[in-house]
């Protein structure tokens, strides 16, 4: 019998709302967790961590498995650094192996919970363009946040492996709005509704 993997800890999608433009599909999310000791310890040591979002598109498809539209990734490079005692984020726009550090954006923070805070919300995240999206079909976005224990030093991987503290992932799915919003700068409470029926 094959052995259980390690349980993620405790994460949850706090908050995750989709907007359909004329142009493009955007995602705002809000992941929360609370960084563990031994997870912290390892970025004082200078080891660097990095955060991986994925967003997933499928349309519904009666007579088959629904038909995977597009994926878009998102990931976030956070280390401390010693010299000026701040936090390092690097933010780039697919996967590492992919795109290396040069095609990142890079912000500093005075703490690890500005820092954090900065991951842990990502807003208006353009995921697909809206000709992709086929307005007589249904579908559906599926939404992944996970710590990549892929980019660690190799020697520390083997050292983490199985660990819970080591195992923060979340996933949660909504169905996308139908019919595009036309205009997404509204009035607040029209923008309420709007952002309601987005999630449904």
């Amino acid at each position: 019998m094959a052995c259980a993997g390690p349980v993620a800890r405790a994460a949850e999608v706090a908050q995750l709302k989709l907007e359909r433009s004329d142009e493009s599909v955007y995602l705002s999310v809000a992941v929360r967790f609370d960084l563990p000791p031994v997870v912290e310890d390892a970025l004082l040591k200078g080891i660097p961590l990095f955060f991986v979002a994925e967003a997933d598109i499928y349309r519904d498809r009666w007579y088959w498995y629904d038909k995977r539209v597009t994926t878009a990734t998102r990931t976030m490079r956070l280390a401390f650094q010693p010299l000026t005692r701040r936090w390092r984020l690097n933010i780039l726009p697919g996967a590492i192996s992919v795109t290396g550090l040069r095609a990142s954006l890079s912000q500093n923070y005075d703490s690890l919970s500005e820092a954090m805070a900065a991951i842990q919300r990502i807003s208006r995240w353009r995921i697909a363009d809206a000709a992709e999206i086929e307005s007589a079909s249904r579908h559906n976005v599926e939404f992944r946040f996970r710590l990549d224990l892929s980019q660690l030093p190799r020697p520390f991987q083997i050292g983490v492996a199985g660990q819970r503290d080591w195992a923060i992932a979340v996933e949660d799915s909504r169905q996308l709005l139908a019919e595009p919003i036309r205009d997404i700068s509204l009035a607040p409470d029209m923008a309420r509704e709007v952002a309601k029926e987005a999630v449904k």
